[in-house]
This record gives C-alpha cells, sequence and structure tokens, in this order.
C-alpha cells in the first residue's frame, strides 16, 4: 500500500521534471512572421505568445499538446515531442473569406415574376453593371457643412441655409467629432476582436487600460492606425510595440504619483 501511495505521489513531479523550454517561431503561408499568436499547452493550460518577430518558448512535457490560436487562421496543434530537436517553424494557413454570390436573374417579360426575381438580386450590383460605375465604399455618412462651401455659395448669390445654420448653430463641429470618436472605437475595436487581453496584460498593462493604450498608439506612433484601416493586424502591432514601453512606464509614474 505504501508503494502505491509513493508511486501516485511522485507521478506528478516526474511529469514536471521531464518538461522542456520548446523553442520555435510561427509565419503565415507567405513566411511572414506573425505576432500574438497565442500558443497553449493543452495539458497544463499554460499560454504564451508569439513576439514581434514570431517567435516563442514555453514549458512543455513531450506528450503535450501545443495549440496555435489567431483570430483569421486555421487553428493548428502539436506534440511537444516534435518541436523539441530544433527551433521549429509553424506555419499557420489563413481562413478562406466567403464571397456572397450575386446572381442575376433572366428576364421573362412577365412582370410579377420579374419583380419577384429583382427583389432577390443585389440592385447595387445592378446599377452598376447598367451604368458602368462602382458603387460607393465606406461609410454612408451626411457630409458635414463645410466653411468654405458655404461662404462660396453666397458669393455668386446662392443661399445654403442648411449649411449655414450647421456652420453657425454647430452642428456640423459636432457631426465631425461625432465621425472621428465612432471611427477610433471601431479601430480600437478592430484590434481588440483579434487580439487576446492577454497579450497585453504580460506587457504589463492592465485590461481595463488595453483601449486607452490602443487610442494612445494611434497618436504615438500614427502609423498604427494606418496600418488598422489597411485590415493589417502585422503592421499595426509592430508598431503599437514601440508605443509599449511609454505607456508602460507612464502607467508606473502615475501609480508612484498616487
Amino acid at each position: 500500500m505504501r508503494i502505491k501511495l509513493l508511486i501516485f505521489v511522485i507521478f506528478p513531479f516526474l511529469h514536471v521534471f521531464s518538461q522542456k523550454t520548446i523553442e520555435g517561431s510561427i509565419t503565415d503561408e507567405d513566411g511572414v512572421a506573425l505576432p500574438a499568436v497565442m500558443i497553449m499547452n493543452i495539458s497544463s493550460e499554460k499560454r504564451t505568445y508569439t513576439a514581434l518577430d514570431g517567435t516563442f518558448s514555453i514549458e512543455a512535457a513531450p506528450e503535450d499538446e501545443l495549440r496555435f490560436i489567431r483570430s483569421g487562421y486555421e487553428r493548428s496543434s502539436i506534440q511537444a515531442k516534435y518541436l523539441t530537436e530544433n527551433k521549429a517553424t509553424i506555419k499557420l494557413i489563413r481562413i478562406a473569406e466567403q464571397i456572397e454570390e450575386v446572381e442575376i436573374a433572366n428576364l421573362t417579360g412577365d412582370i410579377k415574376k420579374d419583380s419577384r426575381a429583382m427583389a432577390k438580386i443585389d440592385k447595387g450590383k445592378l446599377v452598376e453593371d447598367a451604368v458602368g460605375l462602382p458603387q460607393p465604399v465606406g461609410k454612408m455618412r451626411e457630409t458635414p457643412a463645410d466653411i468654405k462651401q458655404v461662404l462660396l455659395p453666397i458669393l455668386l448669390g446662392n443661399l445654403n441655409i442648411q449649411g449655414l445654420y450647421d456652420v453657425v448653430s454647430g452642428d456640423a463641429r459636432r457631426m465631425k467629432r461625432q465621425y472621428k470618436y465612432d471611427d477610433l472605437q471601431e479601430d480600437i475595436a478592430w484590434i481588440r476582436e483579434r487580439v487576446e487581453d492577454d497579450y497585453f496584460i504580460k506587457e504589463g498593462i492592465p485590461k481595463e487600460r488595453i483601449s486607452e493604450f490602443i487610442e494612445f498608439s494611434f497618436l504615438d506612433k500614427p502609423q498604427t492606425r494606418a496600418f488598422v484601416r489597411a485590415k493589417n493586424l502585422t503592421g499595426a502591432l509592430s508598431r503599437m510595440e514601440e508605443s509599449l514601453p511609454v505607456f508602460v512606464e507612464r502607467l508606473k509614474e502615475s501609480s508612484v504619483g498616487k
């Protein structure tokens, strides 16, 4: 009985002692390094993230399963024993985006049948095909009145009453501020939807300050937001990492001041 008990007590320690530090790197199909990929040890539930250059290291036993997760890419798993010899390179495959099929119905001459068929067709595509112009790109927004656009017609004898009211009342200015705020929140949300909170937390940013840091990085490194607009997460993260030390230092200074 004592021998069995001793075996059960020692076994967990044998598992710990058999663990090694697994090192490697992760890229996409084109060989471009992928930062912010989550690597999870399914057995121990330990996790880490790839650095800016796509490299990572994590503790694992040979039989442990390592899983690689990043938004927009297919999940991949491998046993740690296949990564213990060399610093292996893991390639993640992009998830194919489905493009909505647009079907152009054949007109029969029957008004009832054709009207029902037309209701199922992308009207914008039909107009584009008929006129030869592309569909509008971007958000459908009312353009805020501009002082120059209002004054010039007045000088020419044309009065834009609504535009003049918007400028004088401040509605145009408020509209511009609202648009800027909405765009900022949308860009912040785009990052947060694709990057786990733990990626920022391990760098010293509290969860409740993550959005604040992202906004700070947009101001500190304006090109960060340009990459977000281009839907380039790798480029955005590379610029954000340059802002990390500055923001973390400010957090430390503010906590000391309190």
